[in-house]
């Protein structure tokens, strides 16, 4: 009456319970190490056994990686140039200044060579020498500040027509390459002065 089921089930044929078989989708497809196992693998010496092989091991990897970041400046391999000159931004800032031929490239140049003059002149007591040179630093001085200005209006027009977000401090970045000597820039210019961007 009450543990018995309303339908009968025909005499000789025996009920089986289906079988659900139960398997984890996306495992990882080992048995999960114990604690104690992957906390010893998970351990190192805070000192290494061996100190003078260590040292001398870092000092090959620091080697090598200054080897690397040397050729990197000489060839532009941006894998492994300074963190400062990496990105499509920072060569594209390089290579706008490297096409342009910039006034505060030459101002090294003629300051040295004013102030040798200036000093060459205070013993043969020429005022109109040491004034002359004084006179040259300053108007250049002011022609590199209009320059480098224009050429920051410059960058920051040419990286928002090319580039939706621009990094911060291109322009600063693009300034300060411009007022090095052309042959003394790291990276090397990569493009000819007049040619355009890569």
């Amino acid at each position: 009456m009450f543990g018995r089921s309303k339908e009968k089930s025909a005499p000789g044929r025996t009920e089986e319970a289906p079988v659900v078989e139960l398997t984890k989708v996306g495992g990882k497809g080992r048995p999960t190490p114990k604690r104690s196992e992957a906390q010893a693998r998970n351990q190192r010496p805070l000192v290494p056994t061996d100190r003078k092989a260590a040292a001398r091991a870092n000092r090959e990897a620091q080697r090598e990686a200054r080897a690397k970041m040397q050729t990197a400046l000489m060839t532009g391999d941006e894998r492994y140039l300074p963190v400062r000159d990496r990105g499509p931004q920072k060569r594209f800032v390089r290579d706008l200044v490297d096409a342009r031929r910039n006034v505060g490239e030459y101002f090294l140049i003629i300051a040295g060579v004013s102030l040798v003059l200036s000093m060459l002149a205070q013993p043969l007591g020429s005022t109109a020498l040491v004034l002359g040179t004084t006179v040259l630093i300053y108007l250049m001085l002011a022609v590199v500040v209009v320059d480098s200005i224009l050429l920051g209006r410059k960058v920051k027009r040419a990286v928002a027509g090319r580039f939706p977000d621009p990094e911060r401090g291109l322009v600063s970045y693009g300034v300060t390459r411009a007022l090095q000597i052309r042959r003394m820039r790291r990276p090397v210019p990569m493009v000819d002065r007049g040619a355009s961007p890569r």
